[in-house]
C-alpha cells in the first residue's frame, strides 16, 4: 500500500512592494499585501541600489528619476508617484518608453494654495512686507495707507481647481470676482457667480488686483508682461502663486518702481531658488515666499495618503486617478492606428486654438478603419485639453477632464468616405448668449503620416506641422502674393501651402505651413491687409 500524497502547496500570494524616497506624510503604512518602506530624503547611492527590489517608487521633488534611476530599477518597477502637482523631476518620456506609469496628486494642495494666494493679496493690499521690514530697521511708520478690499474687483486668469477656489474666497471677502478662461465653459461662471471676461485686456481693464491660476505652458509663458501690466489700472495689485514666468519677472519690478502698481505678491521664480543677486529681492512693495502654495500641515498630509493610496491602487490595476502619462495601447491597436492617433490629438490641438472654451465636440469617422477608431476620439480629446488644464490629459484621463468640463461628446460613424479612403472629422461648438460658433477640421492619414484634409467648408491637404496660417479672403488674384511679401519682410520662411474655395469668385480659404510663429503685432499686420477678411495662426 502506498503512502498517501500530500496535497500542493498553495503558493503564497506575492507581496507588492513600495518604495518612499522622499520625505512626506504618507498616513497609514499598513495595507494587505502590501510591504511600503518609508525613508525619507534618502541618498541618492542607496535609492539606486535598493530600487530593483521595488514595484512603485513614491517621490517628491527632491529626488530626480531620470534615466540612470528608471534603469537600475530593472523589470520589477511598474509605477512611479509623484507627491504634488509636478513631475518636472521625473523623464517623463523615458518612463514612457519603458512601461512605467507615472502618476500625481494634483487636487491634495489645492486649498492651501489658493489661500497662500489670497494671503498674498492681503499682504500686499496693507504694506504688511515693508511695514515688518521697516519696522525691525527701528522706522515706526503710520503714515502709510493700504487699500481694503471690500467692493473692488478681483481678476482670475485660470478657473481650474485653485482659480475656483480663490473666487469663492474673494466672494466671501465681499470681491466682486471677473474671470478669464477661454478654455472653461460659461456654465462653470455661472455656477460660481463669477462674471466673464471674453479677453485678457477686457479682464485687465476693469480689475484692481489680477491673480494667476494656469499652467506654465508655451501659450502662458511671459502672457502678463509689460504691456498687460501697462493696460491695468494704477495702483493695482498683482499675485502669481502658481508658476514662476507666468508673470514676466523683469516686467513686474519695472511696475512696482515706477508706481504703477501699489504691490504685489510672488510665491513663485522662473528658476529656484533665485540668487542673491535676483531682481525681485530689491523690489518696492513686494511681498515673496518660498514657493509654499502646498506647506500646510494639512496639504502634507493629504498629498502623502493620497499619492500612497493611488499608487496601490495602480498596483492592482486600476489607473483612474492621477495619471500622468498612459501606459501605452497594445502593440497590435498601436500598429493599426498609431497615424490616426496622432492625427486626433492634432486635431483637437487645432480646434482648442481656433475655438477654445467649447460645449460640444463631436467626432465622426467615415470609411473603414483598420480598427475600432474609440481610442482616437481620446486622442482628439488629448489634443483639445491640453494646455489647458493643471492636469496633464492623456489617453486615460482625458475624457473625465472634459465631462469635468461640462464638454458633451458625440461619435458618429458613416461606412462612405466620399474623398477619402478613411477621414476624421471633428467639429466643436459653443454656445453664447445669442449664437452658437462652430469650428470643423479634417484629416487623414497617408501610409503613416496625418494630412489636414478639411477646414471649416473648405478642402484642404497639408502636412499639420509647426505653425499654419490659415486666412480668408474674397477669391480675387494677388492675396497669396501680398501675404507672401509679407511674410518674407520678416524672414519667416513658408514650408507648405493649400488653397480652397468654396466657389469661383467667392470666399477663399489658404493656409500657410510656417517655420517660425508670428508675434501679435504680425499677425495683426496680416489681418490688416487689404486683401484678407480674417487670419488665425495655430501650432500643431
Amino acid at each position: 500500500m502506498s503512502a498517501p500524497t500530500s496535497a500542493p502547496a498553495v503558493p503564497a500570494p506575492q507581496v507588492l512592494r513600495v518604495l518612499i524616497c522622499d520625505e512626506m506624510n504618507p498616513g497609514n503604512l499598513e495595507h494587505e499585501g502590501f510591504q511600503i518602506d518609508y525613508q525619507g530624503n534618502m541618498e541618492r547611492a542607496e535609492t539606486l541600489r535598493r530600487l530593483p527590489d521595488y514595484d512603485a517608487l513614491i517621490t517628491r521633488s527632491r529626488t530626480r528619476v531620470d534615466r540612470e534611476l528608471i534603469d537600475a530599477a530593472g523589470p520589477r518597477l511598474k509605477v512611479i508617484g509623484r507627491g504634488g502637482v509636478g513631475v518636472d523631476n521625473i523623464d517623463l518620456e523615458y518612463a514612457s518608453l519603458r512601461g512605467l506609469l507615472v502618476l500625481n496628486a494634483p487636487e491634495s494642495n489645492n486649498v492651501s494654495a489658493a489661500e497662500l494666494a489670497m494671503m498674498h493679496l492681503m499682504a500686499a493690499a496693507r504694506g504688511l512686507t515693508r511695514s515688518d521690514r521697516q519696522t525691525r530697521a527701528g522706522v515706526w511708520d503710520r503714515k502709510f495707507l493700504g487699500i481694503e478690499l471690500k467692493d473692488k474687483t478681483l481678476g482670475i486668469v485660470g478657473l481650474g481647481r485653485i482659480g475656483s477656489i480663490v473666487a469663492d474666497r474673494a466672494q466671501g471677502l465681499r470681491l466682486n470676482v471677473v474671470a478669464y478662461d477661454p478654455y472653461v465653459p460659461g456654465s462653470k461662471f455661472e455656477r460660481l457667480g463669477v462674471a466673464r471676461a471674453e479677453t485678457l485686456d477686457d479682464l485687465l481693464g476693469q480689475v484692481d488686483f489680477l491673480t494667476v491660476h494656469t499652467p506654465l505652458t508655451e501659450e502662458t509663458t511671459g502672457m502678463i508682461g509689460a504691456r498687460e501690466l501697462a493696460v491695468m489700472k494704477p495702483g493695482a495689485i498683482v499675485v502669481n502663486a502658481a508658476r514662476g514666468g507666468i508673470i514676466a519677472e523683469q516686467a513686474l519690478v519695472d511696475a512696482l518702481h515706477s508706481g504703477h502698481l501699489f504691490g504685489a505678491g510672488v510665491d513663485v521664480f522662473v528658476d529656484e531658488p533665485p540668487t542673491a543677486e535676483h531682481i525681485f529681492l530689491g523690489a518696492p512693495n513686494l511681498g515673496i515666499t518660498a514657493h509654499l502654495g502646498a506647506n500646510t500641515h494639512e496639504a502634507q498630509e493629504r498629498v502623502g495618503a493620497e499619492i500612497v493610496s493611488r499608487v496601490l491602487s495602480a498596483l492592482h490595476g486600476d489607473v483612474s486617478k492621477g495619471a500622468v502619462n498612459a501606459p501605452a495601447l497594445d502593440a497590435k491597436t498601436l500598429e493599426a492606428l498609431g497615424g490616426y492617433l496622432t492625427l486626433g490629438e492634432k486635431l483637437g490641438r487645432i480646434q482648442a486654438q481656433l475655438l477654445p472654451g467649447a460645449h460640444d465636440v463631436e467626432v465622426t469617422f467615415r470609411g473603414e478603419f483598420p480598427a475600432d477608431p474609440a481610442p482616437v476620439v481620446t486622442s482628439v480629446l488629448v489634443g483639445y485639453l491640453s494646455g489647458s488644464t493643471d492636469e496633464m490629459p492623456n489617453m486615460i484621463n482625458a475624457r473625465a477632464l472634459a465631462k469635468e468640463r461640462g464638454i458633451n461628446l458625440a461619435i458618429r460613424e458613416e461606412t462612405d468616405s466620399p474623398d477619402y479612403q478613411t477621414e476624421v472629422i471633428v467639429k466643436v461648438s459653443s454656445r453664447g448668449a445669442d449664437k452658437t460658433r462652430t469650428r470643423t477640421v479634417g484629416g487623414t492619414v497617408f501610409g503613416r503620416s496625418p494630412r489636414l484634409t478639411r477646414l471649416r467648408d473648405y478642402r484642404v491637404e497639408l502636412e499639420p506641422e509647426g505653425y499654419i496660417l490659415i486666412a480668408s479672403n474674397q477669391d480675387k488674384p494677388g492675396a497669396v502674393a501680398k501675404l507672401s511679401n509679407m511674410l518674407g519682410t520678416w524672414s519667416i520662411n513658408i514650408a507648405g501651402m493649400a488653397l480652397g474655395r468654396a466657389e469661383r469668385g467667392g470666399q477663399a480659404l489658404f493656409t500657410l505651413t510656417l517655420d517660425d510663429s508670428l508675434s501679435t503685432e504680425q499677425l495683426q499686420a496680416v489681418r490688416d491687409l487689404d486683401v484678407i477678411d480674417s487670419a488665425y495662426l495655430v501650432r500643431v
